[in-house]
């Protein structure tokens, strides 16, 4: 039986095999801490959950427009607002069944073979994979230590061709906890104009998600591309609703009503309680948002001190999200070698640099979000795997 190329060509979020690997050491006994997986270890809100009860109650069990219900994209555009100073018309909100749905639209409307799609790396694992999916050339934008993991407009526009067709941005970014400031932001935005055929894909999934008195620019603040921006965001992260499957994006004029039709063909809509969730997620109380992310800043500083000790570890303080990439070459272990050796001979999941990239050779990915017990005792673990373990 034969399948088309492509399907040869598509990669996976190893994230998820570690996962997989995690829970198979469990069942069979070890105690294993995760600091693998990228998902809030919060439970979803109260008032969200019971929004999605009500929902199902209340009869809200059939389809719902494409698109997603009007009074979800309505409070996207006023969050947006309210958050940005932008307007957002909610006739071009998207409503889509978690984030990597809108990787997928726009990577398979610009990709083809002969063209170019530049993407961070280390970066997340998906925008890599759905380009050569699509027969596109992946030309990595170098995500850089020195840079504090944000991303160079300089490099990033000197990586611009004639055959770009489109560019994906993330900031606060996932693996590396980056935060891009204005100027790099604004200089990017200003050197777009000489390329107007190049659509932009900004991932800003985190952007709640900051620290240290950072500042998250959403590219939505830019009025010179809105005409070419595609705005990825969703509830997963930043209200602990990893598993609800919901997200939403922000497409311009001339790609909504393709983006629709992609809708249409593959996934109908978003099922309805989980729109009526996500409502009450941004028109309900806030607070537990606050309450997580200040969690979260206490666990970054709790792991950098921790990994700082470590012996052949350095890690520059993360701006972002809720990742760690500490520089593990002074170890000698090269990057996935050690995650596998720490998951099954220490007891602790994490990331290797690699799977995020060819650039994260010599990094392992940190998700803190486990409570800080569970950091402390997996870090003391990972220390005294390093002062014994031989690197393989």
């Amino acid at each position: 039986m034969r399948t088309v190329a492509g399907f040869d060509r598509i990669g996976e979020e190893n994230a998820f095999a570690v996962l997989a690997r995690a829970a198979a050491l469990a069942a069979q006994g070890m105690d294993v801490i995760n600091l693998g997986i990228g998902q809030p270890d919060f439970p979803t809100p109260p008032n969200i959950v019971e929004a999605a009860v009500k929902a199902l109650r209340d009869g809200q069990h059939g389809y719902t427009p494409a698109t997603g219900i009007l009074p979800l994209r309505e409070a996207v555009s006023a969050d947006l607002n309210r958050r940005f100073a932008v307007e957002v018309n909610p006739d071009n909100v998207l409503i889509v069944p978690g984030g990597k749905v809108t990787m997928f639209a726009a990577i398979l409307m610009f990709g083809e073979p002969g063209v170019d799609i530049l993407y961070p790396d280390p970066g997340f694992p998906i925008y890599r994979s759905m380009i050569e999916f699509t027969g596109a050339r992946p030309v990595p934008i170098p995500i850089r230590e020195e840079n504090g993991f944000a991303f160079s407009a300089d490099e990033a526009l000197s990586l611009v061709s004639p055959q770009t067709r489109l560019m994906i941005l993330n900031s606060p970014a996932n693996p590396c906890g980056g935060v891009t400031p204005r100027a790099e932001v604004e200089k990017l935005v200003a050197g777009l104009a000489a390329h107007p055929e190049v659509a932009v894909l900004s991932d800003e999934i985190y952007d709640q998600m900051v620290y240290d008195g950072e500042e998250h620019v959403s590219l939505l603040t830019f009025p010179e591309i809105r005409d070419r921006l595609i705005l990825l965001n969703g509830w997963s992260k930043t209200y602990a609703m990893t598993g609800w499957r919901i997200g939403y994006s922000v497409w311009p004029d001339r790609l909504y009503d393709k983006a629709r039709k992609l809708a249409v063909n593959c996934w109908s809509c978003v099922n309805a309680p989980t729109q009526f969730a996500a409502l009450e997620a941004l028109t309900g109380p806030q607070d537990a948002v606050r309450k997580m992310v200040a969690e979260f800043d206490a666990r970054r500083k709790l792991v950098v001190k921790l990994l700082n000790e470590l012996p052949g570890v350095t890690c520059i303080t993360p701006k972002g999200a809720f990742y760690a990439f500490p520089n593990i070459t002074g170890t000698g272990w090269k990057a996935k070698p050690l995650a596998s050796a720490l998951l099954e001979k220490a007891g602790v999941a994490t990331i290797g640099g690699p799977d995020f990239g060819v650039l994260g050779e010599g990094y392992i990915r940190i998700s803190y979000a486990n409570s800080r017990e569970n950091i402390a005792r997996a870090l003391e673990r990972m220390g005294d795997f390093l002062a014994t373990g031989t690197p393989g």
